[in-house]
């Protein structure tokens, strides 16, 4: 598969961003989703013509519908790369009810109702689906509970998607990435102070040290993470491939993380509660 035009989600930062560059450099006439006028102009101003940008919030039906009848309508989509995601930390303990909803809305349903938009013009063309995900689908460890969560449960979602639609020629994918040198770590870091200042409860006495070693290694891997350029090259792969496989680990960490996966049941909760 080549050429056409493929949707990239959350193409603001990070492996977004940079599938945007990478499939703009393999052929492929690019529409990329962002929610600010910031990070439209950016993109613009960075590949010009060869992008199209609209403001999506992939929570919103009304954005998600009229992107959706604007790619069907023009009829050469081939690609969707469903890449938006945030990570909201905090212990489930305490965690708010609205925002263990809001992770799941836009790590999980969000990313079917922009497949469901978009699946009537890739039957016609017999595109692909390519999940971005992440080695958190396969194991979990502490403080981030709500982003584990979305992330299994996009696991699930991708395996029954891959089932239903592999009879009518489209191939979805699973990308599961390790660690990736995002902004995601350093707003999910924002995002989570500003909700335990906002508690009640007093965290501190029950799991101020998790919290401590979670921030800390969060904004360690801000920056020491793998480039995303790696996991955009993958994700063109899985676009291009004549027989791509369902899913792709990528980076040595998540292949770490895949095999502490395999291991016995109480071996695994040891290592990921020992974690922190």
């Amino acid at each position: 598969m080549g050429g056409g035009t493929v949707l990239v989600t959350g193409a603001s930062s990070g492996i977004g961003e940079a599938s945007v560059a990478a499939l703009i450099g393999r052929g492929f006439e690019v529409w990329a989703s962002v929610r600010t006028e910031e990070d439209e102009r950016r993109l613009l101003a960075r590949h010009g013509e060869a992008v199209t940008v609209r403001r999506c919030d992939i929570t919103n039906p009304d954005h998600i519908r009229a992107l959706g009848t604007e790619l069907t309508s023009r009829g050469s989509l081939v690609g969707l790369v469903n890449n938006a995601g945030i990570a909201v930390p905090s212990p489930l303990e305490v965690l708010p009810l609205d925002q263990f909803r809001y992770q799941l809305e836009v790590n999980l349903v969000g990313q079917l109702a922009v497949a469901q938009a978009v699946l009537p013009v890739l039957r016609a063309t017999r595109g692909r689906i390519v999940m971005v995900g992440s080695i958190g689908d396969r194991i979990a460890w502490p403080m981030l509970g709500a982003y584990h969560a979305s992330k299994f449960g996009l696991l699930g979602l991708t395996d029954s998607l891959r089932a239903e639609l592999a009879p009518l020629g489209i191939r979805v994918v699973l990308i599961e990435p390790g660690v990736v040198a995002s902004r995601i770590w350093r707003s999910g870091t924002a995002r989570g102070d500003e909700l335990l200042a906002g508690l009640q409860f007093d965290a501190t006495s029950a799991y101020q040290a998790q919290i401590d070693r979670t921030r800390a290694e969060a904004l360690r891997l801000a920056s020491r993470g793998q480039a995303p350029s790696v996991v955009a090259a993958v994700i063109a792969k899985a676009l291009t491939a004549t027989n791509p496989r369902p899913r792709y680990l990528v980076g040595r960490d998540a292949k770490m993380a895949a095999l502490i996966a395999q291991l016995p049941l109480r071996l695994r909760y040891r290592i990921t509660s020992s974690r922190v």
